[in-house]
C-alpha cells in the first residue's frame, strides 16, 4: 500500500497482508511456524493480534502474558482507534523503512513499532487518570524495547519510531502525524521548568539518529534535524538543521518532501 490508511477497508487490507505472509513464513519457516500461528494466525482480528504480540513480549515471571492480556483487551474495547492507529504506523514503517520488506516483518519484529503500541494503551490509561496503571506496561516497554516514552507524551499516527533503542520522550511532548525519530533520540526538558516544558514535532519531521532537541521548542512541519544535533531553538517548517546547537543549513519551499529514511541528510 502506499499511502496511511483512512478507512475500516483499507484497514482489513493491512490485517489481509499480514495474515498471508504469516501462512506463507510459517511454511518456509517451520521453527517459526508455532510463533506466528500462536500470535497471527490463531487471531480473530488485526486487534487479537496486536495483543498477542505486545503480551508475548512484555511477559515475564512477574508479570505472565495472561496479565497483559486482560490488561490490553480491556484498553482496546474500551479505544478501538488504538487498533487503527497502529494499523497506520504499520503501513508507516512498511513505506518509509528500506529495510522493511512487509507489514509481517515490522509487526513481528520492530521494537520502535511494539514500543509505539505498548505507548498508544499507556496514554490511554493515563487520560482515565489511571496514573499508576498507566505506568505498568509502560515500564516494561522500556526495558524491552529500549525507547522510554512519558504515557502522557501525544502521537499523532503514521509515526516511524526507527530502531527504537535509546529513544527518550518526555511527558509534555507532542509529535504529530508521519513523524520519523531515530534511534538514541531526546525530547527533554531543560530540567529548570515545570508546566509544558518539552518539544513540539510537527507533522511530517524527521529527528535524526542520536539528535536531541530540548525544552518547550518546535520543529516545523517537514522539517529534519540532523543527526547528532543539538536543537535548543524553533526549527521552522521545511528546514534542516544540524550542529550542536543547531542552526538552520536549508530552507526549502513550503511543501511536502521526501522524509523517507533514504534521505541522507539525517540517516546514520
Amino acid at each position: 500500500m502506499g499511502n496511511l490508511v483512512h478507512d475500516d477497508g483499507s484497514m482489513h487490507e493491512v490485517w489481509s497482508y499480514v495474515q498471508k505472509d504469516a501462512r506463507a513464513l510459517a511454511v518456509t519457516e517451520p521453527f517459526l511456524a508455532r510463533f506466528v500461528s500462536r500470535v497471527i494466525l490463531s487471531a480473530g482480528s488485526f486487534q487479537d493480534a496486536l495483543i498477542n504480540r505486545l503480551s508475548v513480549a512484555l511477559a515475564s515471571a512477574e508479570c505472565p502474558k495472561e496479565h497483559y492480556v486482560e490488561m490490553l483487551t480491556s484498553v482496546l474495547v474500551r479505544y478501538p482507534s488504538v487498533a487503527f492507529e497502529a494499523v497506520q504506523d504499520l503501513v508507516a514503517a512498511h513505506m518509509r523503512d528500506p529495510t522493511c520488506s512487509s507489514h509481517l516483518h515490522a509487526f513481528l519484529n520492530f521494537k520502535g513499532y511494539h514500543a509505539l503500541q505498548v505507548h498508544r494503551v499507556s496514554h490511554r490509561l493515563w487520560q482515565e487518570n489511571k496514573r499508576e496503571l498507566a505506568f505498568w506496561p509502560s515500564n516494561p516497554a522500556s526495558a524491552v524495547f529500549g525507547a522510554d516514552i512519558h504515557p502522557a507524551a501525544c502521537f499523532g499516527v503514521g509515526v516511524l519510531l526507527d530502531h527504537g533503542s535509546g529513544i527518550v520522550i518526555g511527558e509534555t511532548a507532542v509529535v504529530e502525524d508521519e513523524v520519523t525519530i531515530l534511534q538514541n533520540v531526546t525530547l527533554g526538558g531543560t530540567g529548570k521548568s515545570l508546566g509544558d516544558r518539552h518539544p513540539k514535532i510537527r507533522k511530517g519531521a524527521m529527528i535524526g539518529a542520536g539528535a536531541s532537541v530540548i525544552g518547550n521548542v518546535e520543529v516545523g512541519s517537514y522539517s529534519k534535524v540532523g543527526a547528532g544535533s543539538v536543537v535548543l531553538q524553533p526549527v521552522p517548517a521545511a528546514c534542516t538543521a544540524v550542529g550542536v546547537p543547531a542552526r538552520i543549513v536549508r530552507r526549502d519551499p513550503v511543501h511536502k518532501p521526501d522524509v523517507t529514511l533514504r534521505s541522507a541528510d539525517t540517516h546514520s
